[in-house]
């Protein structure tokens, strides 16, 4: 398995679950082996994060990726051709080194992220990627706990409400496919709830349903209801969990509700999600506060994190920097793990690395604009993260990840389910909802 060499790298152009064109990446060894990879592309993103290379102009809105595509068969195949595939850390290295802007801007996150993806399919050769990965960066495996959109809204649902994501976790299921069972009664009771209201308005991109709500409380109490409706009470086997995405109505410490028509100071934003916490069985809630405020997230953190995981996405976009400044403020308790954010594999990594070190929880993460690609539950497992965040129970770029996680725990071998007692770092599931 060792010293294979990489002799050819490829691009296309393929479609993502918007139908906006993104990157294929497919690296070639020299044993004939290949690995392949897709990039994702998100809705919500961190001003710091990888940037994305799109052509511009009119034709397909602007988002074609042929120079990207260009990127992946001149700079990035030369900084990968002839190097041992084993080697992702010098290979993402090269990579960093031919582009040499700080978010990846000239040659692309997209490109680099799928590249860097591809390293990562084609070393890991006959064995399972998981396996590899838990291998190569010395990690006891595990099969996450899913958490699974139910609403969305934000910048994936028209910014019908203003969170962006109303999700649920089964931290007291016994195995994953009991959590996705559960889900699945949860999501098809939501979708039953509001088409008896006229609530429904479709499904957002990330296969949520897309909501007609009033406020983002009736959204919170409608979530509530539904998990009842499936037979659980909040707060014991099933939990809630938001993704506020504040950077997305939030600057400069103001935060404008639009669906409520309120503009809320950083002091009442926190007040208005800690009236939430204590009202509903919240255990996680992601960017509580924008990405600028980080009086507000070490506020918000001090505050309520003892009592839910405080996890950080926009404000950290997986960068090992960020990650050790905000365990020094005190901000934030847990961190999304989104590989095409950071840009390449061992950059994810060292993020991962720098929580545990500070003691932070870690969610592995794929994007609201998805394809079949499904690298993130193998870095799931295989890095042992223990949570995965991939969107709702519908659509089939978020089915194909909840699928192979399925399979994986199937199959045997990637150690024990994160289930079966409450969520670590929260107050929930140790008392009665």
């Amino acid at each position: 398995m060792m010293g294979r060499m990489i002799t050819a790298v490829r691009g296309m152009r393929v479609w993502d679950s918007r139908g906006h064109p993104t990157v294929e990446v497919v690296v070639t060894l020299d044993d004939g082996t290949f690995g392949r990879a897709i990039a994702p592309a998100g809705a919500s993103r961190g001003s710091r994060e990888a940037v994305d290379l799109r052509d511009g102009g009119t034709r397909l809105k602007g988002l074609d990726v042929q120079g990207a595509l260009a990127a992946v068969a001149g700079p990035i195949a030369r900084a990968l051709i002839g190097r041992d595939v084993t080697d992702q850390a010098g290979a993402d290295a090269a990579m960093i080194a031919a582009d040499g802007s700080p978010l990846k801007s000239v040659l692309g996150g997209n490109a680099i992220c799928a590249a860097s993806l591809a390293v990562l399919h084609a070393a890991a050769g006959p064995r399972p990627l998981w396996a590899h990965i838990a291998a190569t960066y010395g990690c006891a495996p595990s099969i996450p706990l899913p958490e699974i959109q139910i609403f969305g809204g934000g910048a994936h649902a028209g910014r019908r409400v203003d969170v962006q994501d109303f999700m649920v976790m089964v931290p007291g299921a016994t195995s994953f496919d009991e959590a996705l069972a559960v889900t699945a009664e949860v999501y098809h009771a939501a979708g039953a709830l509001m088409a008896r209201r006229g609530h429904g308005g479709g499904v957002a991109d990330e296969g949520g349903w897309w909501p007609s709500f009033r406020s983002n409380a009736e959204a919170l109490e409608t979530l509530a209801e539904a998990i009842i409706a499936a037979g659980e009470t909040p707060g014991q086997r099933v939990v809630i969990s938001l993704d506020i995405a504040a950077s997305e109505f939030g600057r400069d410490g103001h935060y404008r509700l639009a669906l409520e028509n309120r503009m809320l100071g950083s002091d009442d934003m926190i007040a208005l999600l800690g009236g939430w916490i204590d009202t509903y069985a919240i255990a996680a809630i992601e960017d509580p506060l924008a990405e600028d405020d980080r009086a507000g997230m070490r506020a918000f953190t001090q505050g309520y994190g003892s009592r839910v995981q405080v996890v950080g996405d926009d404000y950290l976009v997986t960068n090992a920097g960020l990650v050790a400044e905000a365990a020094q403020a005190g901000a934030c308790n847990a961190v999304l793990i989104k590989v095409n954010q950071a840009g390449t594999v061992t950059e994810s990594v060292a993020a991962l690395r720098m929580a545990r070190q500070a003691g932070m929880r870690a969610i592995v993460s794929a994007r609201s604009g998805e394809t079949e690609d499904v690298s993130v539950s193998h870095l799931a497992v295989g890095l042992g993260v223990g949570q995965i965040k991939v969107g709702s129970f519908a659509r089939s770029e978020r089915m194909a990840k909840w699928n192979e996680c399925l399979r994986i725990a199937a199959d045997g071998g990637a150690g024990a389910f994160v289930g079966g007692a409450p969520l670590a770092g929260t107050s929930w599931g140790q008392r009665d909802g």
